[in-house]
């Protein structure tokens, strides 16, 4: 048998075979996901945990010169058993299963319940796409080629404030008994210009709204969830104080007053108690929030005071191949145009990244949508030309670089597909995005918006 010494642990074997470097930082934020879904936020333990995994492994003899996926997996779990981390264990077997369940396609699907978009919302982005000639990407050339860009903006824009139009109305419909106005959606979505729009046209009705930034709630740095990378994870609700949003949510409807904090992004910590804050009567309470559906968040607030509003790219546009174009590689690309014009973040980062903001959307956003009150369109049939612009080049190199990396393969597959669709899509010029205004929605992302974001 096999010494315990003998044990490379340089790298792993994946599920799929593939022989990839040995990252510990990867347990030990394993495990302190783990932690923080019951409650617990000592990375240290975490950090000591992994330890003891990582010379379990070592001790356990093997004829495989690596350990797989699974077996590490399995260590994990039986080190935190026997620790008395039985808490934590749970956490992470219940996690682990639905990994799995996902992988292997085995998600319970109910066909009564459909998509978590609405079908008739769909089909209503659909038709309007037809009967603007805007449902393929070869009709939108053809209204380009005509020198229709300028048109194809503002039919867009129109589309789109009608949508808030109708968002705001159905808030108004209600104005007796909420409390609470939620706007909800996954990243770049477009949830702060939206929320904008629908503020300034509820104003005009006597609505008075008062911000709440979940996002000055996050915990510090140290005590942070972090991605498969070991990346500071914004994405995921784990990341803020649920337990004081809820306690200075409850305390705020009852007229109380509140110190609320600041997050100091540079320094990384929570100012805690940094301003006091109150409602008066006619004010409602504004979230604009990435996980505002999640129930968590808001658990403490009655459903009837909360209005639930959702937004996404609900483009309904056929590739040059048949297939939709899909949703997320739109949003996608508006935050890599933000992150890098905005937030000096190497576009990289960002695409390289972008699979574990999708598996945090899908985990915690996408299965709230049933439960909003109203969802708003914000797809812009013209913001792909606009796109090729300032990426065609960009991806063109990145579907070389990525090609065949067994690391990057999400990454890989995400630049393949958003070039093919860019060289099937006519181009436009500089000039012809003068025809944007100012108050569009895409100027969130592509920058020149008379809003302060």
């Amino acid at each position: 048998m096999e010494s315990a010494t003998a044990r490379d642990l340089s790298h792993i074997v994946k599920r799929d075979g593939r022989i990839v470097p040995f990252t510990r930082v990867r347990i030990s934020n394993a495990i302190f996901r783990a932690a923080v879904a019951v409650g617990e936020r000592s990375r240290d333990e975490a950090d000591r945990m992994a330890e003891q995994v990582i010379a379990a492994i070592g001790r356990t003899p093997s004829s495989q010169p690596y350990p797989a996926v699974e077996e590490i997996q399995d260590v994990v779990e039986k080190v935190l058993i026997e620790s008395g981390k039985s808490k934590i264990a749970k956490a992470y077997i219940l996690y682990r299963a639905e990994r799995a369940r996902k992988r292997t396609g085995r998600e319970a699907r109910d066909p009564k319940k459909g998509d978590p978009i609405p079908w008739k919302k769909v089909w209503h982005v659909l038709n309007w796409a037809i009967d603007h000639q805007l449902h393929t990407v070869q009709a939108l050339n053809d209204r380009i080629g005509r020198g229709e860009f300028g048109t194809i903006v503002r039919e867009s824009e129109d589309a789109y404030q009608l949508d808030v139009v109708h968002a705001a109305d159905a808030i108004l419909a209600r104005k007796k008994e909420i409390r609470v106005v939620i706007v909800a959606g996954p990243s770049s979505s477009g949830k702060t210009t939206t929320t904008i729009k629908i503020s300034r046209h509820l104003a005009k009705e006597g609505f008075r709204f008062v911000p709440f930034h979940v996002d000055h709630y996050f915990h510090d740095l140290d005590a942070h969830p972090r991605d498969e990378y070991g990346d500071y994870d914004y994405e995921t609700p784990q990341a803020l104080d649920l337990d004081m949003i809820n306690r200075h949510l409850k305390r705020l409807l009852n007229g109380e007053t509140v110190s609320v904090p600041k997050f100091d992004y540079k320094a990384g910590k929570r100012i805690d108690n940094h301003h006091e804050m109150k409602l008066a009567r006619d004010e409602i309470l504004l979230i604009d929030s990435l996980h505002g559906l999640y129930r968590d968040m808001t658990g403490e607030i009655p459903n009837d005071e909360k209005f639930r509003l959702y937004i996404e790219t609900l483009l309904q546009m056929r590739d040059a191949g048949g297939r939709y174009i899909r949703w997320a590689d739109l949003r996608l690309l508006r935050r890599m145009t933000r992150d890098k014009d905005q937030r000096y973040v190497d576009p990289k980062f960002t695409i390289e990244h972008w699979r574990y903001v999708r598996d945090s959307e899908l985990d915690h956003i996408v299965p709230f949508v049933n439960s909003v009150d109203y969802i708003v369109n914000g797809g812009l049939p013209y913001e792909l030309p606009v796109m090729k612009r300032r990426w065609l080049d960009t991806f063109r190199g990145w579907k070389d670089e990525y090609a065949g990396r067994a690391d990057r393969m999400d990454a890989g597959e995400r630049a393949d597909r958003i070039w093919k669709l860019f060289e099937s899509i006519g181009s436009i010029t500089e000039a012809d995005e003068h025809e944007i205004p100012k108050t569009a929605l895409i100027r969130e992302f592509i920058g020149g918006s008379e809003y302060k974001y």
